[in-house]
């Protein structure tokens, strides 16, 4: 069943127009909204998950996140893109909108949660991820230098 997201202008204003996810059908000056989410815990580590072979950026490490779908808005996505790539319900009362910016016909919004998760209680999606850890600033740096990380650097996290 194919999968539609709501285009946007480069204001982020929505378009009216859809877009069927994996098309070339996107028109000069389109966007879609793309989520990060950044999970951190009281020891300020953050929940990262690695990408399963095979796909795209096989075998990197990454924040979860995501392309939002027809009707999400940035919050829903990321709270719908944590829970099928991870199998976490965040409560949204614990995140926090942190950085927004755009790079070609992607709009960016990068959300912070604070929000102790027990790694056993992660489900992984077996089609996009393969492992989960808690990692610390000065890990992910390490894996962002060694070319096995996706996304940039966390963000800070204070309140």
């Amino acid at each position: 069943m194919p999968e539609y997201c709501d285009i946007y202008d480069i204001d982020r204003n929505k378009t009216g127009r859809l877009h069927e996810r994996g098309k070339p059908d996107m028109k000069e000056g389109d966007c879609l909204l793309v989520v990060f989410v950044w999970i951190t815990n009281s020891d300020d580590e953050f929940l990262i998950s690695k990408r399963v072979e095979g796909i795209w950026r096989g075998g990197m490490w990454q924040t979860t996140g995501g392309i939002a779908i027809a009707g999400d808005n940035s919050l829903s996505a990321a709270l719908r893109e944590t829970k099928e790539e991870l199998g976490i319900t965040l409560a949204q009362e614990n995140g926090r909108l942190v950085k927004k910016y755009s790079e070609g016909a992607n709009l960016f919004d990068v959300w912070l949660f604070h929000q102790e998760v027990d790694i056993s209680d992660v489900v992984l999606q077996p089609e996009e991820t393969c492992a989960v850890m808690w990692a610390s600033r000065e890990k992910i740096e390490q894996l962002s230098d060694e070319g096995n990380f996706i996304s940039g650097e966390p963000p800070q996290t204070r309140r």
